[in-house]
């Protein structure tokens, strides 16, 4: 007896599944939500803890000074004379721009008052003080 029925049915598949394109989306996502975190904060600094609110974006930059007193500009290691180049420059040609200091809270009092001098000697009127949130 003949058999009247083939034993593959050969039916093509026309959709996309999106199960995995979902999962790879999801990964992708996880990936800049842990990692954007880091990227911002280059130079690692002990801030202190302080209230204040949220600043609002524009032309900024960013001083730091660990707790070994090297100082760093946007990232960039600069001397003490160099920083002051920089501001004098930046006060000239942009005096808009918001400089954050961020400084370690071991450093001393008069170490962040010598960058705060630098940027008044330079005539930044736009500075803030970086600190970590209260918990």
């Amino acid at each position: 007896m003949a058999r009247r029925t083939s034993l593959v049915n050969l039916n093509q598949i026309s959709d996309i599944n999106m199960t995995p394109l979902m999962d790879l989306t999801f990964i992708l996502l996880i990936t800049f939500i842990i990692t954007f975190p880091l990227i911002e904060q280059g130079i690692a600094i002990n801030l202190p803890k302080g209230k204040a609110a949220d600043m609002m974006e524009s032309e900024t930059r960013s001083i730091s000074l660990n707790v070994d007193k090297q100082l760093y500009l946007d990232d960039v290691p600069v001397s003490a004379e160099e920083l002051l180049a920089s501001m004098t420059q930046i006060g000239i040609n942009d005096p808009n721009t918001t400089i954050y200091v961020r400084a370690d809270r071991e450093l001393p009092y008069g170490e962040v008052v010598s960058i705060m001098k630098i940027l008044h000697d330079a005539n930044i009127t736009k500075m803030a003080l970086v600190t970590e949130a209260d918990q």
